[in-house]
């Protein structure tokens, strides 16, 4: 659960938020709305902990992550579906200590990392970010090209299916649909 309580947020002499409160609890959705500069996208930097509320209090559960679509656009080398798969923090993470924990001569704990691949769903990781990438409108034999390939739209796509591939307790989606056509919003909407 996040909860935002009397949150102030000043950009110099601006207001852009004050004495909001909200909670926001495990299934909800909800949206933000305001004209441009009202302060929507500087609330998720808030939430995201890259500014600080100059009044109020944030309180996020311990273990709760947050997953957002980031708007720079992506440079790397990497395949597109390894991008993507890249989102899930813990399934790199075990994946690693799996490599790690095969290359060594005796590792009596391997099987504990390969009981939490399977509870984690790892073992489909690559089949999921295929489907995210098949339903924001990438073609097959697009999944293994590197990423600086794609046009920037294409990469904020990519940018999303990572976002979506984080199994976070709350998804921030600021314009996700910027560079989307119809058949992707569509399939985003579901």
């Amino acid at each position: 659960m996040l909860t935002l309580t009397n949150i102030a947020l000043r950009r110099g002499r601006n207001v852009l938020i004050e004495n909001a409160s909200f909670q926001i609890h495990a299934g909800q959705r909800m949206g933000v709305i305001g004209l441009n500069g009202c302060g929507k996208s500087s609330l998720f930097a808030l939430l995201l902990g890259e500014l600080e509320a100059d009044d109020g209090e944030l309180a996020l559960g311990p273990n709760d992550q947050i997953a957002h679509v980031a708007q720079e656009s992506p440079h790397s080398t990497d395949p597109a579906v390894d991008y993507v798969m890249d989102g899930d923090h813990e399934l790199r993470t075990v994946q690693a200590a799996i490599a790690e924990g095969e290359d060594a001569a005796d590792n009596p704990d391997l099987h504990l990392l390969y009981e939490r691949m399977e509870a984690i769903d790892g073992f489909t990781a690559e089949s999921r970010a295929s489907r995210l990438l098949y339903g924001l409108g990438f073609k097959a034999d697009e999944y293994t090209k590197p990423v600086k390939t794609f046009s920037g739209g294409w990469r904020m796509r990519l940018n999303l299916a990572r976002a979506l591939m984080c199994r976070s307790d709350i998804l921030l989606l600021d314009e996700p649909t910027n560079h989307l056509d119809l058949p992707a919003i569509l399939w985003l909407e579901r």
